[in-house]
């Protein structure tokens, strides 16, 4: 079967690796989330990772400006890019806020988001491998789309929960941000989905 794409191969290489530092910092967040201890160290190293997630980036940025002939269009590998790190500024910007607001009983369903988040990597991960062969990248996005509208559904229920029983005002907003950037989190993993999904239909 020819390759939808027969070019050069290291962007790919270079978002894999991406893919796979992504899947890494939701790992921590699942972990920080099923076992709440070791807070600030938890966030320390999404932090990390996030900021090695901001040196791929610069290196797609870099290597696009250095390059004559790309593998697909550039303005979508520039937003391929950017989009996976957005995911994971996401994924910090949550754990900053859990240190900035001192929370100290995080919802149940920041646990429901973050497992969500790292199947949403995952997926991410199995479609960009297939970008450089003709498989069904179309139905990882599907999935990926899916699990965003799953996000959508428990976020919404458990910030109008949250509306109910929580009488704390200053609980009640932190706590409602927090869902809220974890949220975010999902809609830009299916951001990226939205992205492969053009680069495939430039390209059949």
């Amino acid at each position: 079967m020819t390759p939808l794409i027969p070019r050069d191969n290291s962007f790919f290489d270079m978002f894999s690796q991406m893919s796979e530092n992504l899947i890494a910092g939701a790992r921590v967040m699942v972990e920080l989330f099923t076992d709440y201890k070791d807070v600030e160290a938890k966030i320390a190293e999404i932090r990390r990772i996030e900021r090695s997630g901001d040196e791929m980036t610069h290196a797609v940025l870099t290597k696009l400006n250095q390059t004559f002939i790309t593998p697909f269009d550039r303005e979508d590998i520039h937003q391929l890019a950017s989009s996976l790190d957005d995911v994971l500024d996401f994924l910090n910007a949550s754990g900053a806020r859990i240190i900035m607001y001192r929370i100290t009983n995080p919802p149940a369903v920041a646990l429901d988001l973050a497992r969500i988040i790292l199947l949403q990597s995952q997926e991410l991960k199995k479609a960009l491998a297939l970008v450089r062969k003709n498989g069904d990248i179309l139905g990882h996005c599907v999935e990926i789309n899916r699990l965003e509208n799953e996000a959508d559904v428990i976020s919404r229920a458990a910030i109008g929960q949250l509306f109910d029983q929580e009488k704390d005002p200053i609980t009640l907003l932190k706590t409602k941000e927090l869902i809220e950037f974890l949220e975010l989190a999902t809609d830009k993993a299916e951001d990226v989905a939205n992205v492969l999904e053009t680069v495939v239909l430039k390209n059949s």
